[in-house]
């Protein structure tokens, strides 16, 4: 069975480097491969995408061996479990606000005994039988080693239950959503302020007393450093989306070639 690269990265107090893609992208996989990424976030809670492109792009995350990291829509199980057999390396979950959230999630994609995943063995994740219903194959004890969880903390109560959260066995980082977190902290009664640094070093400690990873998204390569420093052991960065800031460099250097039209 493959083995993931962020789960090493997470293991061993490294950061794991991780850029995000929410289309249908197939280069964009190759490039972040080549680019000494250890994982790309395939966004599938924000961004639709058909079961044959979901196919394709974790087929392709196999060739060129990274990682993908789903964020799904769904919660239902068999959905999810099947994302790990045709290759997904772990996931994204959003609003994980407490321990019985976090325990549903790990028992619908770990196998017993820490989950109630259903065995197929087919998949990909198992080399089509391969690796599998060979003797002396674990197939079932590699998958749990080998696949991940970042639960995302994102509102008011998921900031109260941070030390429950992360004390499921089967979470594997905790990651802070800065913009539903603020959104959400932000329109509590009352006049006090909320601190995004406050918050994320709340789950930094939290992370810390559980012996487990911490992430967050950031708006830049200073924050990035601070939150390392902390810390941290994901924090994405580059992007689709990045290709906006490549098409206006672009354009100026061209206004700097052409005649005004």
């Amino acid at each position: 069975m493959r083995k993931s690269k962020v789960l090493k990265k997470f293991r061993s107090g490294k950061f794991a480097r991780i850029c995000g893609m929410g289309h249908f992208l197939p280069f964009f996989i190759r490039h972040a491969a080549h680019s000494r990424y250890d994982g790309i976030w395939f966004d599938l809670e924000h961004r639709t995408m058909n079961d044959r492109e979901v196919q394709s792009i974790l087929a392709l995350c196999h060739l060129h061996d990274i990682d993908c990291m789903i964020r799904p829509s769904t919660r239902e199980p068999a959905r999810l479990y099947r994302y790990l057999e045709e290759g997904a390396a772990g996931f994204m979950f959003p609003f994980v606000n407490n321990a019985q959230v976090a325990r549903q999630l790990v028992r619908a994609v770990k196998f017993p005994p820490l989950g109630d995943r259903g065995v197929d063995g087919a998949g990909m994740d198992a080399d089509y039988t391969l690796a599998a219903w060979t003797p002396g194959a674990d197939y079932c004890g590699e998958a749990n080693r080998e696949t991940f969880i970042l639960a995302q903390i994102e509102s008011p109560e998921a900031l109260e239950n941070l030390d429950e959260i992360a004390a499921v066995e089967g979470i594997d980082c905790l990651f802070v959503g800065p913009a539903d977190l603020t959104r959400r902290m932000s329109s509590l009664p009352g006049n006090e302020p909320f601190v995004l640094d406050d918050a994320v070093q709340r789950v930094a400690d939290a992370a810390s007393r559980a012996g487990k990873a911490w992430g967050v998204t950031v708006p830049s390569l200073e924050a990035l450093a601070k939150y390392r420093k902390m810390g941290g052991q994901v924090m994405p960065w580059g992007g689709d989306y990045f290709l906006v800031g490549v098409l206006d460099q672009c354009r100026r250097d061209m206004d700097g070639v052409l005649e005004p039209e």
